[in-house]
């Protein structure tokens, strides 16, 4: 007998390398498959139906997606393809096991703020519509979850998928730039994500939960958090106003409420700067 297997999809990305490294601590027991985006194409659908065969696992974890929101804006066919219809393939594999699907506080407009499972979505670019409609397909069933994160921060293995480390390498190669003080996001340590993942797949648990940080914060203030850790990076930035951006739509505050997740977690989630100040070896 061997032990169960989860499947982690998106294994090379920030998430899915932080739920690698944390699963010895937190599942303990469970056998990881990391699929990265160079052994399995998720799109090719008959290969990911042999490998998943082969395999049998007793869970999945979805982390791969298209998620730069301006390459779905130029590329909409393929950021449906990947993020909708890989999704779909999936979740129809994993139909009798637990699914556990990563979608974003983007699908919200932005217009109020502090949004709960209940708020009805309403995306205003095409990566948001993409994690729309599939939240819709994994949630038609009642066993599998659909996670809405935040951003989040960390170290990944290519050192340019968290948001922190984009900002750090604009500042080292010397860019200066805007940063908007009215647009809010609930950033989140990807390890306390990770964490999060672990103990609903472990407890079975399904449906739509918001996973994020406790604070509500903009993207100026964000910055100020992270910066004085990189005093010799030679760019700068100032603080500005979402009103004056003159590009594609995009949500003001979408921030989010874990009180629903919150009643189900062994931890309480932290906000970026209690964490920061706990461990500050999880930014570069």
């Amino acid at each position: 007998m061997h032990p169960p297997r989860v499947w982690i999809t998106g294994a090379g990305g920030l998430l899915g390398s932080y739920l690698l490294r944390t699963a010895p601590q937190f599942a303990p027991g469970w056998q990881v498959v990391a699929l990265r985006r160079e052994e399995l194409d998720l799109t090719d659908f008959a290969a990911v139906r042999a490998r998943f065969q082969a395999d049998r696992p007793e869970a999945v974890i979805h982390c791969a997606a298209i998620a730069h929101s301006p390459v779905c804006q130029r590329e909409p066919d393929r950021a449906r393809r990947a993020n909708v219809e890989a999704t779909r393939h999936l979740a129809e594999l994993a139909a009798g096991i637990t699914f556990i699907f990563y979608s974003s506080d983007l699908v919200f407009d932005g217009k109020r703020g502090n949004y709960v499972e209940t708020d009805a979505p309403n995306p205003v670019s095409i990566y948001a519509e993409t994690k729309v409609a599939a939240e819709q397909i994994v949630l038609a069933n009642p066993r599998h979850t659909a996670l809405r994160l935040s951003l989040n921060f960390g170290k990944s293995p290519t050192g340019n998928r968290a948001f922190n480390e984009m900002l750090r390498n604009d500042l080292a190669s010397g860019k200066s730039f805007s940063l908007f003080t009215d647009e809010f996001r609930s950033p989140t340590a990807a390890v306390v994500t990770a964490r999060a993942t672990w103990e609903l797949m472990q407890q079975r648990v399904a449906g739509l939960f918001h996973v994020c940080g406790a604070d509500k914060l903009s993207r100026w203030q964000i910055a100020n958090l992270l910066l004085p850790r990189w005093p010799a990076l030679s760019g700068k930035i100032q603080p500005d106003s979402v009103r004056n951006y003159q590009g594609p739509p995009r949500p003001q505050d979408s921030s989010m409420n874990c009180a629903k997740v919150q009643r189900l977690l062994s931890f309480r989630l932290p906000g970026m700067a209690e964490f920061l100040a706990e461990h500050p070896e999880e930014i570069a």
